[in-house]
């Protein structure tokens, strides 16, 4: 049957499939449909409703031949392609553990201004050297550890200070009865006499002065020491200081008269100020320095500059003559 509104309609069940013209028609009216992929990917989505099967123009129908149309332009990628790295050739070091070359390298950073500085450590004070026969040893100017060594009241304490402080080299006081007073809770005063706390609260005072002294000698400042030191105990007296300082040690012997000796003690206060018997008694013991060899300043009649001024002598002798003790 022929109709005149246009070709014959299609049988039952089936959709019309246009011909070339009525497709050449249609494309000229309606613009050409694009799969939902590429209108995805291109940004565009489908209107609510619309049918988003591929349209029956594309279909293939059996006996027609495939249909003609338009290719479409290929839609770019939404982010490059990343080539694929060149396999590393084997036994090569990848990139990233290879260090930049030094000229790329941040600089170091600068030394610190302050900080930790590393002292030597102190060991045992030799024996000084002693100068040419021709030529005087020179006290003042020379790194020494001294040991002045003299009863309650003989002055050790001033003139170490007024001997350590007028030095052309720097040199440090090391008093034994400071270091010893430390000690504040369970203190041992020897006005309550001699016992077993004093005895080793005396010997800790001597061994923390030795390793005092033996860092500031390993550190180029001299030192000196004043101790009541008793020639009939030398184990602890002389030998104890031998071995917490060195063989390099210079012992003196500061013995005023008792008279002045009592004189003294009996301007002092605190718990350094004993009692006239004791006084006495250390004084007397102290007496057994005589023909010890060691080197004695009678500083009854001197001052304390007068008395560090006998002490340079004494020392610029011990230095060029070591004693033997």
């Amino acid at each position: 049957m022929q109709h005149a509104g246009g070709p014959p309609l299609p049988p039952p069940g089936r959709r019309a499939v246009p011909g070339r013209a009525g497709a050449a028609r249609q494309a000229a009216n309606e613009p050409p449909t694009v799969p939902l992929g590429l209108r995805l990917l291109q940004g565009g989505l489908p209107p609510v409703g619309a049918d988003c099967a591929v349209d029956a123009a594309t279909a293939h129908e059996p006996g027609l031949g495939s249909p003609v149309s338009e290719p479409m332009a290929p839609v770019p990628p939404a982010h490059p392609p990343v080539p694929a790295a060149a396999p590393a050739p084997q036994g090569a070091v990848p990139a990233a553990s290879v260090p930049p070359p030094a000229s790329q390298l941040p600089p170091p950073p600068s030394p610190e201004v302050t900080g930790h500085i590393r002292l030597p450590s102190g060991a045992p004070v030799a024996m000084p050297s002693a100068p040419p026969p021709t030529e005087t040893a020179d006290a003042t100017a020379t790194t020494l550890a001294v040991l002045l060594i003299g009863p309650a009241g003989a002055g050790k304490t001033s003139v170490a200070k007024y001997w350590a402080e007028r030095r052309r080299v720097p040199t440090a006081h090391i008093s034994l009865d400071d270091v010893r007073e430390w000690v504040r809770a369970g203190f041992a005063d020897p006005q309550s006499g001699w016992n077993d706390n004093s005895e080793a609260q005396y010997r800790l005072a001597r061994r923390t002065c030795g390793f005092a002294a033996r860092n500031f000698l390993a550190n180029g400042i001299s030192c000196i020491l004043d101790d009541a030191v008793f020639p009939d105990r030398p184990v602890i007296g002389l030998g104890g200081w031998k071995r917490h300082v060195g063989p390099g040690l210079l012992p003196v012997v500061l013995l005023p008269g008792l008279e002045i000796v009592l004189e003294r003690n009996a301007q002092r206060s605190g718990n350094r100020r004993l009692s006239d018997e004791e006084v006495a008694s250390i004084h007397g013991r102290m007496a057994g320095w005589y023909g010890s060899g060691l080197p004695i300043i009678d500083n009854s009649q001197l001052d304390v500059p007068a008395t560090a001024q006998v002490l340079d002598e004494v020392l610029g002798r011990a230095i060029a003559s070591p004693p033997q003790w």
